[in-house]
C-alpha cells in the first residue's frame, strides 16, 4: 500500500539583495517560520534535506552546508542530506524528502532551500551560473548555445556572455528564437507576460519586485539580447524558503485541518533523445500526472520555471495546458492570469519574485501550499484545489539539465 506525504507546515523569507543577512540567517529564518506554521519544534525533525546550489562560489561554503545551517539553529544529530542541483535543488531536495516520508523512513522532515547570489563581485554571482553545464566541454556554456542557435535556425555573436550578463540568458534567448520562427510568437508576447506576472508579484509582499508594468514599458526596457528585454529576464536574488512534509500518521496526530497532500513529485534528468517532441519537462509532467492520476485540466493553479518570459509559453506547452505551439494563444486569453481558468505564476514567478536558485523549487511549493489553503489575500485563486510546481535546473545538449515537476492537492473542505 503506497503511503503519503503531507505538508504541515511552509516558511519563506522576502527574496532580494540580503547583503547584510548570511546563508545561517537566511535559512534558519525559513525554517522557524515553517515549523510555527507546522506546529512543531525543532527536536520533532527527523531528517532534513537541504538545497543549496552555489554557495561554494559565492561564500566558498562546501561540503556540510546543511550542517552548519542546522547547527547555528542548535539542530543536531538527525540525518542531514545537502543536495546540489543547479536551480532544482530544492525541488529535488523537496522530492526526494517526499519519498522518504512515502516510503514510511520518516514521519517528520524538512526540505529546505536557500541561497544568496549577490555579492559585491558581480563577476562572481555570473561565475556561479557558468557552472551549471558541462565544464569539460571547451567551450562550455557557449557550446550549449551554439548548439541551440543552430537548431534555431539562427547565428550567435556571444560578445557579453557570462561578462555583463548570465550565459543562461542567451541560452534562452535562443530557445526564444525557435519558437518565434516554429510558432510565431513575438516580443510583445513575451512581455505581455512579464507584465502579467509584474501584476502576480504586486500582490505579493515577499516577492522581490513589487512594481506592476505594462507590456509597453517591459518592451522598453533595456535591451539585454535579443528578444529579452531586462524585465524578460530573472533577476539575482537572495532567500530561503522551507517546508515541513509529514506522514498521514503525523497528519492525523497533528489533526490538520487544511491537508495538502503531495499527490506526485517526479525527478527527471536529460538524456540525448532523438525526436523533436521529446523534452525533460515533458517527460517530468507526464510521470507526476500518472502518479497522481489527474491530467492538466485539472490544475487549479501552477507554478513553473519562468526564468525567462518566453520559458513561460513554453511550459505552458510542454507542461499539457495547451497543444504545442497555442501558448501564445493561451497567454491571449487571460486564462493564466489572476481571474483566469488556471493562473500561472501567481508569486510573480522567478520574473518577479525572484530566482535566488537554490531557494525557487521551495518557494514554488510554499505559495501552491497558501493557496490551496486560501491564505494568499489579494492573489488568491479562488476554490484553488489543485497545484503544480515545475522547477528545472542547468543545461546539457539542447534542453534542462534536470526537472522537477510535483502536484500537490488540497483535501477536504477550507
Amino acid at each position: 500500500m503506497k503511503m503519503s506525504a503531507y505538508i504541515a507546515g511552509v516558511g519563506m523569507t522576502p527574496f532580494g539583495k540580503h547583503l547584510d543577512k548570511t546563508l545561517k540567517n537566511l535559512a534558519g529564518d525559513a525554517i522557524r517560520l515553517a515549523l510555527n506554521d507546522a506546529g512543531l519544534r525543532q527536536d520533532d525533525l527527523q531528517a532534513a534535506y537541504m538545497g543549496n546550489a552555489v554557495a561554494g562560489v559565492i561564500t566558498g561554503q562546501e561540503m556540510i552546508r546543511g550542517e552548519v545551517v542546522l547547527r547555528e539553529m542548535g539542530i543536531g544529530r538527525i540525518p542531514v542530506i545537502n543536495v546540489e542541483n543547479a536551480c532544482a535543488s530544492s525541488s529535488t531536495a523537496f522530492q526526494q524528502a517526499c519519498a522518504m516520508v512515502s516510503a514510511g523512513y520518516y514521519d517528520v522532515v524538512l526540505a529546505c532551500g536557500y541561497e544568496k547570489l549577490y555579492h559585491q563581485d558581480k563577476s562572481r554571482s555570473l561565475a556561479a551560473f557558468s557552472s551549471a553545464v558541462d565544464v569539460e566541454d571547451p567551450e562550455g556554456a557557449l557550446n550549449v548555445v551554439k548548439r541551440l542557435a543552430a537548431a534555431a535556425g539562427e547565428s550567435f555573436d556571444g560578445t557579453g556572455a557570462g561578462l555583463d550578463r548570465s550565459v543562461f540568458m542567451d541560452i534562452y534567448a535562443m530557445m526564444a528564437k525557435k519558437h518565434m520562427n516554429k510558432y510565431g510568437s513575438t516580443a510583445e508576447h513575451f512581455a505581455m507576460v512579464a507584465s502579467k506576472n509584474s501584476y502576480h508579484g504586486s500582490l505579493n509582499p515577499r516577492a522581490q519586485y513589487r512594481e506592476a508594468l505594462s507590456v509597453q514599458q517591459v518592451l522598453e526596457a533595456r535591451h539585454i539580447i535579443g528578444p529579452l528585454t531586462l524585465p524578460m529576464c530573472s533577476p539575482i536574488g537572495d532567500g530561503a524558503a522551507a517546508v515541513i512534509i509529514v506522514s498521514e500518521r503525523k497528519a492525523q496526530q497533528l489533526g490538520l485541518s487544511r491537508r495538502v497532500r503531495v499527490a506526485a513529485s517526479a525527478l527527471v534528468t536529460g538524456w540525448d533523445y532523438e525526436s523533436a517532441y521529446d523534452s525533460v519537462g515533458e517527460l517530468a509532467a507526464q510521470q507526476a500526472y500518472e502518479s497522481a492520476a489527474i491530467g492538466p485540466q485539472d490544475l487549479s493553479c501552477v507554478e513553473l520555471h519562468d526564468a525567462s518570459a518566453p520559458s513561460e509559453i513554453q511550459a505552458y506547452e510542454y507542461l499539457g495546458l495547451c497543444k504545442p505551439g497555442e501558448g501564445v494563444s493561451l497567454l491571449e486569453s487571460g486564462a493564466t492570469r489572476l481571474g483566469g481558468r488556471q493562473p500561472v505564476n501567481t508569486s510573480g514567478g522567478l520574473l518577479r519574485k525572484g530566482h535566488p536558485v537554490g531557494a525557487s523549487g521551495c518557494a514554488q511549493i510554499v505559495e501552491l501550499t497558501e493557496q490551496l489553503q486560501g491564505r494568499t489575500g489579494a492573489r488568491q485563486v479562488e476554490g484553488a484545489r489543485v497545484g503544480l510546481a515545475h522547477n528545472g535546473g542547468g543545461a546539457i545538449g539542447l534542453d534542462a539539465a534536470v526537472t522537477v515537476v510535483s502536484i500537490l492537492v488540497r483535501e477536504g473542505k477550507l
